[in-house]
C-alpha cells in the first residue's frame, strides 16, 4: 500500500444530482477543495449512469434506451482479441467518453487549477462484481455468469481504470480510483452464487495495473474481510447504518489500518429522510460512538483517524439538490469538527 493519511479530510462518492457539468465541477471545488472528485451526472440522461457510463469499447456490451444489455455480434470475436491484446500490451489509451461522463471532461478541461492544488484528485469506476450482477444478457442471464463475457468485462474496466489514472495525474500526482460496488451487499445471499476467489480476483485484476491509491466503495452490508482482502487502500463504507457491522471484524480491520489502509467513513446520511433529521453535533456524536466501538475492540482511535476519510454514504445522483446541499455541508462541518477535536489539523 501507499503511504497516504488524510485525517479525516472530507471527499464524496461520485454522482451529483445536477445536469449542468459545470455547476457540478463548481459544487465540488467549493466544498472539497483538498480531495476533490470528477462529478457522474446522472440527471443529464442514462449514458451517465453507473453502468452505461463504462459500458463504450466493452465488447458485446449495447446500450438500448436507458438499459444496458449483453449481445454477441458478428465480430465479437475479433473484438474480444482486440481487447486482450491491448490489456496484454499494458495499453492505457481508453479515454471515457465525452457523452458518458461530460463531468470528468469538465473537471479536467475547465476546472483543472482546483486539481493542481488538491491533496489528492479522487476518480472512479463501476466495479467488476456490481456490473456482473446488474447487467444481463438478452435471455436475462447474468453477465457474471458468463465467463468469456464477465472476464472481457473486468479487463475493459481495468484498461479504464488506468487511463482515468494517468489522465488525472497531469493534474496532481496523488490519485485515488474507487471501485464501487454496491452489489457487494448480495454477498453471502442465497440469491446469487458468489465466490469468495473470484470476487477478489475480479477487483484485484481492474486495479492490478494502478499505481496510485485505489479504493473500494460499499454501500451496504457485506462480509467486510472480502473487500479488504482484495488489497486496496481505502475501504469506504456506510458508517452511518454499518459501522457496528464493520466493528465486527476488528482482526481485518486492524491488519488493514496496520498496512497503511484507510477508513472512508459514510457517516453523513443520503437518504433525505435521515439527512434532513441530522446536524453536525448529532453525526459528531453518531461516529464517536462508531469509533467507540472499534476502541473496544482494541484499534487504537487516533491511528483510525489519521487514516480516515469523512464522506456521504453513497452518491446523491438521485436525489434533490437541496439534499445534496445539505449532505455535503454536514460532511465538511463533521470532517471541521473531529479535526479540531483531535488536532488533525496540525
Amino acid at each position: 500500500m501507499l503511504s497516504f493519511e488524510p485525517m479525516a479530510r472530507p471527499t464524496g462518492i461520485g454522482s451529483l444530482p445536477f445536469a449542468d457539468p459545470d455547476e457540478a465541477c463548481r459544487f465540488v471545488q467549493e466544498r472539497l477543495p483538498d480531495i476533490p472528485f470528477w462529478p457522474q451526472l446522472p440527471r443529464r440522461g442514462p449514458r451517465e449512469n453507473m453502468y452505461l457510463q463504462f459500458s463504450p469499447g466493452l465488447p458485446g456490451l449495447v446500450e438500448e434506451g436507458p438499459d444496458l444489455v449483453f449481445d454477441r455480434p458478428p465480430d465479437y470475436d475479433d473484438r474480444l482479441a482486440h481487447l486482450y491484446q491491448r490489456y496484454l500490451d499494458g495499453d492505457a489509451d481508453w479515454p471515457l467518453d465525452r457523452d458518458h461522463a461530460a463531468g470528468f471532461y469538465a473537471m479536467t478541461e475547465r476546472h483543472a487549477a482546483g486539481l493542481r492544488r488538491a491533496l489528492a484528485i479522487k476518480g472512479q469506476v463501476t466495479g467488476p462484481v456490481s456490473y456482473g450482477l446488474t447487467v444481463t444478457g438478452r435471455d436475462k442471464r447474468l453477465l457474471l455468469y458468463d465467463e468469456v463475457a464477465f472476464d472481457a468485462v473486468v479487463k475493459g474496466l481495468a484498461l479504464q481504470a488506468r487511463w482515468q489514472e494517468g489522465a488525472l495525474r497531469r493534474f496532481n500526482p496523488t490519485t485515488i480510483i474507487f471501485l464501487d460496488e454496491p452489489s457487494m451487499a448480495a454477498f453471502g445471499s442465497a440469491y446469487y452464487n458468489l465466490d469468495r476467489g473470484r470476487v477478489i480476483g475480479a477487483i484485484r485484476e481492474v486495479t492490478a495495473g494502478l499505481t496510485g491509491l485505489t479504493g473500494v466503495h460499499c454501500c451496504g452490508n457485506t462480509d467486510w474481510p472480502v473487500l479488504i482482502d482484495a488489497g486496496l487502500d481505502v475501504l469506504s463504507f456506510d458508517a452511518y447504518y454499518y459501522a457496528r457491522n464493520l466493528s465486527l471484524y476488528p482482526e481485518a480491520v486492524a491488519a488493514f489500518l496496520a498496512r497503511g489502509g484507510v477508513l472512508a467513513w459514510g457517516i453523513v446520511p443520503t437518504d433525505t429522510s435521515d439527512a434532513v433529521k441530522e446536524d453536525v453535533p448529532s453525526l459528531v456524536a453518531r461516529l464517536e460512538e462508531a469509533l467507540g466501538w472499534f476502541a473496544e475492540k482494541g484499534l487504537d482511535k487516533g491511528l483510525v483517524l489519521r487514516q480516515s476519510l469523512i464522506t456521504p454514504s453513497c452518491g446523491l445522483g438521485s436525489w434533490p439538490e437541496a439534499t445534496a446541499r445539505h449532505v455535503f455541508d454536514l460532511v465538511r462541518g463533521v470532517s471541521a469538527e473531529i479535526r479540531r477535536r483531535y488536532g488533525l489539523d496540525h
